[in-house]
């Protein structure tokens, strides 16, 4: 895992040209040097230049699982849907692919607007809402993949968990990936509480993450998974019912344009951080005690929580 440091309030901190004090020799013309300082992403903090981002929404019911993929995901987002079920929605950086990614379902309103901090991502997804899909593909935040040759079936599996993306060249249509308000530091903040397990939950979809030394076992509904992560955020959100209906009843519309608290795991401490996102341009911060809250370089779980 490569080593982070704490980052500018800037977008373009995290990227800057630095330039290194001293001068050269005597016969060197007395220039300050210029080096360029590495390149680290905004998506996990770990060294390397920005790809295009895509974003996939994955089922989650125990017919699903295991899931294909999660561990290539900058970030993996557990959303609410019907039933008080969950849905994922993992981020990929171009860079950092699976061959392939899946089941893949369909997106919800709560998509575009989580969606809208990236830069023009691409989404890809297996239908939505007959009113919700022209929205999805006119949309100038995002790009949506839906029906195209980059799906296939597997044959292992039953409808309607057996569609699977190869996701090469759909990231490529998405943007590049830029600040969405994370910010990392290999060194772990002061403060906080030490903390082997932490938990989420929805109406009918539970969480744990497990720390083991080195990072967190995810468990889904009281079963392991071969998924891990870095850090957990828990973020507590405002839950509405959604604009796009279903005739299977509520439609769950999760508000990530806002304020409100969020439990943060990092390196087996948890911090009681709050997280606000002013607009849906905007990225998303997480603070505790008043001060920005680094993430540990790596790969994220955010759990959309009630």
């Amino acid at each position: 895992m490569g080593r982070g440091r704490a980052l500018g309030t800037g977008a373009a901190a995290a990227v800057a040209l630095v330039l290194v004090a001293g001068c050269t020799g005597a016969d060197g013309g007395g220039g300050a040097a210029r080096t360029s300082a590495p390149a680290r992403s905004y998506l996990t903090g770990e060294p390397g230049a920005a790809g295009h981002v895509l974003a996939v929404k994955i089922d989650n019911v125990p017919a699903a699982r295991p899931q294909t993929g999660l561990n290539d995901a900058a970030l993996v987002y557990a959303i609410e849907v019907e039933g008080g079920l969950s849905r994922l929605m993992a981020v990929f950086d171009s860079k950092h692919l699976p061959a392939a990614v899946g089941p893949v379902r369909s997106a919800r309103e709560t998509d575009p607007q989580l969606l809208a901090e990236y830069d023009h991502p691409a989404l890809a997804f297996s239908g939505a809402q007959s009113m919700l899909l022209p929205v999805l593909k006119k949309s100038t935040e995002l790009t949506a993949v839906t029906g195209t040759k980059d799906f296939y079936r597997r044959h292992d599996r039953s409808a309607p968990h057996n569609e699977y993306l190869r996701p090469a060249k759909p990231a490529a249509k998405g943007g590049t990936a830029k600040d969405i308000g994370l910010r990392f530091e290999a060194a772990t903040p002061a403060g906080g509480t030490a903390a082997a397990t932490a938990a989420a939950r929805m109406p009918a979809a539970r969480f744990s993450f497990t720390w083991n030394g080195t990072h967190y076992r995810v468990a889904m509904d009281g079963k392991a998974s071969p998924w891990t992560a870095d850090n957990v955020i828990v973020q507590h959100v405002q839950v509405k019912e959604s604009d796009y209906h279903s005739r299977t009843g509520y439609v769950p519309y999760s508000q990530t344009v806002g304020h409100g608290s969020a439990l943060v795991l990092r390196n087996g401490r948890s911090y009681a951080a709050t997280w606000d996102r002013p607009s849906p341009a905007s990225g998303t911060a997480y603070t505790f005690q008043g001060r920005t809250l680094p993430l540990h370089p790596g790969r994220t779980w955010i759990v959309l929580a009630p």
